[in-house]
């Protein structure tokens, strides 16, 4: 039912690095100014959102022991 598959050959692979270039990329630009600023003011930005969100949410993860008022539905009351 199965038949089995031939072996592929892989010394192409091998054979590769002669056909490399030896040609080297331009150096990367440097950043601007203006284009440096632009990365800080977002990267400030997102830290301030991840602050705020977790100052935002403090209230609702703190476990609180005693609270002021509790409420009581009045299934539990028994009536």
């Amino acid at each position: 039912m199965f038949r089995r598959r031939e072996p592929v050959p892989f010394a192409f692979i091998a054979e590769a690095d002669k056909f490399r270039s030896n040609v080297t990329p331009p150096p990367r630009q440097r950043a601007s100014a203006g284009q440096m600023a632009g990365r800080w003011l977002l990267g400030l930005t997102v830290v301030a959102g991840l602050v705020g969100a977790l100052v935002v949410g403090m209230p609702s993860l703190s476990l609180d022991q005693s609270p002021a008022t509790t409420q009581h539905s009045e299934a539990s009351l028994g009536h």
